[in-house]
């Protein structure tokens, strides 16, 4: 019986300790987002000379170290993250240093790449955090600063095209398959699902020379009725693509070729056919 008393003792502190530890974590994690890297991204030419702002909005004094990676994305978006490409030359004024609180430190660099375009990161660890985990580990947080060194063109019409644009209702989502076939790079500033009498807005995203993107965006209502969007826009930078979105069989891949019904209440169009800017 007292051994049974004392595990219950046991499994109760346990439990008060995580939940302490949890909601420490909860009120300290205002603390980690005062840390702001200014701007996100960069878009320059080849060779380029840059400028990232890093302010420290928070109490304590924090030290920080740079390091720079390439990266690939695959068709999904996720990104995967190397040491940096021997083609890639990056000259940077610090690759360390340490911001009082309430103050602001800049970093200037030069970097140019062999082949143009060229993207790299340079990840901003931030530590001297007051306080740790729960495990008692202490407190990094990286932020991004992404660097694109780019040619004077950019991504042409032409060059794009919208393989996919299929409305999933069972899975209440619209799959866009986006492909460059071009050798330079775009970014797609803004993509919107137009409605009868509403549009959805969904997130831009870069469009590397010679690959494919494919996006899912969740629906913001049930995919019924009025709710049943008919159509994907792509924002580009000097031009906009518009694509019918076609039902889709199943709940698994379907190829352009197998979509081929159109959604309730929108005219037969062209299978996938580009639409005159």
């Amino acid at each position: 019986m007292k051994t049974n008393r004392g595990m219950k003792r046991n499994i109760h502190r346990t439990a008060l300790r995580v939940a302490a530890g949890a909601f420490c974590i909860f009120l300290l994690l205002p603390a980690c987002t005062a840390q702001t890297v200014r701007p996100l991204i960069n878009e320059l030419g080849n060779p380029a000379k840059g400028r990232v702002e890093y302010v420290n909005d928070g109490l304590t004094p924090l030290n920080v170290v740079l390091e720079a990676r390439s990266f690939t994305v695959s068709e999904t978006g996720e990104i995967t993250y190397r040491p940096l490409d021997l083609g890639i030359h990056l000259k940077l004024s610090t690759t360390s240093f340490r911001i009082q609180p309430q103050q602001t430190y800049y970093v200037f660099y030069e970097a140019s790449g062999v082949k143009s375009p060229s993207w790299f990161v340079i990840y901003a660890a931030f530590s001297g955090f007051p306080f740790r985990t729960a495990q008692g580990m202490s407190v990094r947080l990286e932020l991004p600063h992404t660097v694109y060194l780019l040619p004077k063109g950019r991504v042409e019409r032409a060059d794009v095209i919208i393989s996919r644009a299929e409305l999933h209702p069972d899975e209440n989502k619209v799959v866009v398959e986006v492909e460059n076939q071009g050798d330079n790079f775009g970014r797609i500033l803004e993509t919107q699902l137009v409605y009868d009498k509403k549009k959805q807005e969904a997130p831009g995203f870069p469009v590397f020379p010679h690959s494919k993107r494919i996006l899912e965006i969740p629906l913001a209502e049930k995919a019924e009725a009025e709710n049943v969007p008919i159509e994907v826009t792509l924002q580009f930078q000097k031009f906009k693509m518009e694509e019918k979105l076609q039902r889709a069989k199943s709940s698994g891949v379907v190829t352009a070729a197998q979509a081929t019904t159109p959604v309730p209440g929108v005219a037969d169009a062209a299978q996938h056919k580009e639409k005159a800017p």
